[in-house]
């Protein structure tokens, strides 16, 4: 046997995130200078707005790769027995203030220049708009691909999503600019990009919040979990049955069943039960409803 080392597919799979994260981060990053520039040199408010966000999506994107990064060294501390998996969950609260924060304060702006919006050309609003297009078309692609396995790089992608919507708003407001000089298409643009931000934030943020607070997954029916538990032959009862979520795709459960019969066997058959519904992250005790001293199992 040679000497080295192999590389699991996760050790694949993580390396291709990190380098398609880092490549998303550096075309982001320009785009951001080049719209906050325009933005600033012509006074447009849908620039700045779509500017805003592009920022975001670089702090999304700079964010969730260190997260991915933390989530995949792990820790050795005593103290952090499940590693740094979190730190995507983390990422993913941040990431939703930010957008939340932003898209108020473009809708403030809007409001404000509702009053008198100024004259804004159209040509550079095209030109950067169609730009903001190509730079958001192909980060989406690099992120789509690994948005369902980690909620780091999901929340990157929604941003970079809507993203794409804003900078299609923009593109139709620079034509509307060109073709009817009408002064409110900036300000116009400028709110929906903001209006169209807003409920994904929040949706991104309770679904990171709902992980914070240990509820159970969203596709896991506990009720029912209970009751297949509860019929595998010999169980007489389910108790302490908790679900939560470490970090997405990452399901946990611990139970306790009183049983009778051969412990070893009702514990297969409920690992079975919850292997079926992709639990297989489980801790499950069996308990004897004669006492505990005198047969327990667990794993």
């Amino acid at each position: 046997m040679g000497a080295g080392h192999n590389h699991t597919p996760t050790d694949t799979r993580d390396s291709r995130v990190r380098r398609r994260m880092i490549i998303a981060a550096a075309i982001l990053a320009t785009f951001f200078v080049v719209e906050l520039t325009t933005g600033l040199l012509i006074d447009s408010i849908a620039l700045l707005a779509d500017a805003g966000h592009m920022l975001t999506d670089v702090v999304a994107v700079f964010m969730g790769l260190v997260a991915v990064m933390l989530a995949r060294r792990g820790s050795s501390s005593p103290e952090r027995t499940y590693g740094w998996h979190r730190a995507e969950v983390f990422t993913a609260v941040g990431n939703a203030v930010l957008l939340i924060g932003v898209a108020l304060f473009i809708l403030d702006e809007a409001v404000e220049r509702l009053s008198a919006a100024p004259s804004i050309p159209g040509v550079p609003m095209i030109v950067v708009a169609l730009a903001g297009l190509a730079a958001n078309a192909a980060v989406a692609v690099l992120l789509r691909a690994h948005s369902t396995e980690s909620l780091a790089v999901k929340g990157a992608y929604l941003e970079v999503v809507a993203d794409t919507v804003g900078s299609l708003a923009v593109l139709i407001a620079g034509m509307v600019t060109i073709t009817t000089h009408w002064p409110y298409a900036d300000v116009v643009v400028a709110g929906l990009v903001a209006l169209w931000v807003l409920p994904r934030a929040i949706s991104l943020a309770r679904t990171a919040l709902r992980i914070l607070a240990e509820s159970s997954p969203k596709h896991i029916n506990v009720a029912e979990l209970r009751s297949a538990l509860h019929s595998v032959d010999g169980v007489t009862d389910v108790h302490d049955l908790h679900v939560w979520t470490l970090s997405p795709g990452k399901d946990m459960v611990t139970a306790h069943l009183t049983g009778h019969g051969d412990s070893a066997r009702v514990l297969h058959d409920a690992r079975a039960v919850l292997s079926a519904r992709s639990l297989d992250h489980a801790t499950v005790q069996i308990e004897c409803p004669r006492g505990i001293a005198e047969c327990v199992s667990s794993v």
